[in-house]
C-alpha cells in the first residue's frame, strides 16, 4: 500500500525523475502542485511540454536553442576562433553572465565516464574537432568541471587537436576541485577565463 493516494503518489515519483530531487523534495513540490488553481496547473503544465517541443540543440555548438542555430553562433561580433568547450548548456550561461568572454562555445553533453557507460563516441567530441579543423580556429579553451571525469575529458580532447596546431589551454581554476562551473561567481569565472593555462 503507498503511503499517499495513487494520482498524488504518481506525481511524486515523476518528481524524483528529477536529478537532485530526493523523496521529501517531491512530496514538498507534488503537494505545491495540488494547491495550484486550474489555470496555474495547466500553464505549469504547457510551459513544460512548450519547453521540450520548441528547444533544440544549435547545429554548430550544440547549446540550447530555439533555432537551428543559437544566437551565440549566429553572432558576428563575437570571435569565431575562440572556443570554449563546455559540459553542458548551464555552465554556458555562467559564462554569459560574466560578460567578458566574447568567443564561442562548444557543448560536449557530459564528460568521458567510462563507469557509467560513457564513451568519447557518445559525446560531441568528434564534432568538435571538424569543427577546429574546419574553421581555423586558433584557440579552444577546455572548461570542464575540475572533476576526476572533467580532467579525464579535458586531457582526452587535447590529445585529439594537438595535430590541428591549434592552442588547447585548460582554465585557470579559482574553482575548488569537485565544484561545478554553473555555480561560480562572477570574478571566479572571469579570473579562471584569463588565468587560463596551455595544456603541455
Amino acid at each position: 500500500m503507498t503511503e499517499y493516494l495513487a494520482p498524488l503518489e504518481k506525481l511524486i515519483e515523476q518528481f524524483r525523475k528529477l536529478p537532485g530531487v530526493g523523496r521529501k523534495s517531491a512530496v514538498r513540490m507534488a503537494f505545491s502542485i495540488l494547491d495550484l488553481s486550474d489555470e496555474a496547473a495547466e500553464g505549469f503544465t504547457s510551459a513544460i511540454l512548450d519547453a521540450k517541443r520548441q528547444i533544440c540543440n544549435c547545429e554548430i555548438c550544440h547549446n540550447l536553442s530555439v533555432d537551428s542555430i543559437c544566437p551565440i553562433c549566429a553572432d558576428s561580433t563575437r570571435n569565431q576562433s575562440l572556443i570554449c568547450v563546455v559540459e553542458d548548456a548551464k555552465a554556458i550561461m555562467a559564462f554569459e553572465k560574466v560578460r567578458g568572454f566574447r568567443g564561442v562555445y562548444h557543448v560536449l553533453g557530459g564528460v568521458i565516464s567510462p563507469i557509467n557507460g560513457v564513451t568519447p563516441d557518445k559525446l560531441a567530441i568528434n564534432d568538435l574537432v571538424k569543427r577546429v579543423e574546419e574553421n581555423n580556429v586558433e584557440e579552444v579553451i577546455i572548461a570542464t568541471n575540475p572533476t576526476v571525469e572533467g580532467e579525464t575529458t579535458a586531457t582526452y580532447i587535447s590529445k585529439l587537436l594537438k595535430r590541428s596546431g591549434t592552442t588547447v589551454s585548460r582554465l585557470a581554476y579559482g574553482i575548488p576541485v569537485g565544484g561545478d562551473i554553473e555555480y561560480a561567481d562572477e570574478v571566479t569565472l572571469n579570473r579562471a577565463i584569463e588565468g587560463r593555462r596551455s595544456f603541455e
